[in-house]
């Protein structure tokens, strides 16, 4: 009888929903509550707008990092060294995007953050977000792309006036590296499939080299699903079945097309756009976190004139990157204080279907923070 008189308060509250859940993230060592510097590259075009997004909510969150920031523009011939010294120093970056020359023999400066860090593995996330509507639903699929070589190599030469040779480096060692980064990925997040991407019918060598290194890597995770599939096929399959992919691996199938950035892009476009699709690059050192999926946006002047730039994408990268500093329970905030404001759709940007501008959207995120 007392026992059930004991029960009656906690059954009262229960019944009131007023019982408050706690859940248990990581256990931190001591002292990974301190701050951490990350290297911030704003970038042009639409990335000083951006990134201040992200520095705005960061603040507002009390976030445990802090910005080292350095003015760093795509027409410039190499990264300055200091830039380099402090994403070696922090192992953590954010950037916006950085306008690459057309032509010219100006090399991207993106690509020379990836060789000169390692950062081999590029990975978008490419999902719907709950209120957004798409013309594919449940669509969640990890795009993951080898970051150093193929045809970004760089090696090209003009062998006689009016004809060009380009070189594509297809390694045994870095084709093995993406395989494992992929399959780990798969495993440590619970997905079920891998999917190799390729163009092994043409480039017989090289993608063969490619594929053999993947399903070498497959034999080691027999709990993942193995498949490959043709990368025009690939870009069909995705606009009409997304569904039946899980994770990619991509090869820079590069031919002029681009065929790496174009899957992921059409991966994003089918899954709500390039605006919120987060993205970042890893090597085993070091880590740099943008946008996922760019289709240009670094170009258009007028949403820089009109502030009107979409900050979703590289606040959920910023979200990625609080992650990998191990700071989950700060990422699980920024996220769902994001995907609330896209659900409710009252702040949304022009390419969200919106008229909302770039602040707009970043204090309706910073409102809803818990």
């Amino acid at each position: 009888m007392a026992t059930t008189r004991r029960s009656l308060p906690l059954l009262r509250t229960l019944i009131a929903g007023k019982t408050q859940t706690r859940t248990v993230t990581y256990m931190p060592r001591p002292g990974d509550g301190a701050p951490r510097p990350v290297t911030l590259i704003p970038g042009d075009g639409i990335g000083p707008l951006v990134t201040n997004a992200v520095e705005q909510v960061m603040e507002a969150m009390h976030a445990p990092v802090y910005f080292e920031k350095y003015d760093v523009h795509g027409d410039m011939k190499r990264v300055p060294q200091e830039v380099l010294d402090s994403i070696k120093k922090n192992k953590v970056c954010l950037k916006g995007g950085l306008r690459t020359p057309m032509g010219g023999g100006v090399s991207s400066l993106n690509m020379q953050l990836r060789k000169e860090l390692d950062l081999y593995a590029s990975l978008v996330n490419c999902c719907n977000l709950p209120g957004l509507p798409t013309r594919h639903e449940d669509v969640d699929i990890v795009v993951i792309r080898e970051n150093t070589e193929g045809e970004y190599s760089g090696l090209e030469h003009e062998v006689v006036p009016g004809v060009v040779e380009s070189l594509k480096v297809i390694t045994k060692f870095c084709s093995e590296r993406i395989a494992k980064y992929a399959f780990e990925y798969a495993y440590l997040n619970n997905r079920k499939k891998v999917t190799a991407v390729h163009k092994a019918n043409i480039m017989k060598l090289a993608d063969g080299l490619f594929l053999e290194s993947c399903r070498e890597v497959a034999t080691k995770y027999p709990s993942i699903k193995y498949n490959e599939i043709i990368v025009d096929n690939c870009c069909m399959q995705l606009v009409s079945k997304p569904e039946q992919f899980d994770v990619m691996v991509l090869k820079f199938y590069v031919t002029p097309n681009l065929y790496g950035n174009l899957v992921a892009n059409t991966a994003a476009g089918i899954a709500g756009g390039t605006g919120v699709m987060p993205g970042g690059n890893v090597g085993a050192e070091y880590a740099v976190f943008e946008q996922g999926a760019s289709a240009g946006n670094v170009g258009k002047e007028k949403m820089v004139e009109q502030k009107t730039a979409n900050p979703v994408a590289l606040l959920l990268s910023s979200a990625m990157m609080l992650r990998h500093l191990q700071f989950p329970s700060f990422a699980d905030r920024l996220e769902s204080a994001v995907k609330r404001v896209i659900s409710e759709g009252q702040y949304r940007t022009k390419d969200l279907g919106g008229q909302s501008t770039t602040q707009e959207v970043v204090d309706a995120v910073i409102a809803k923070l818990d």
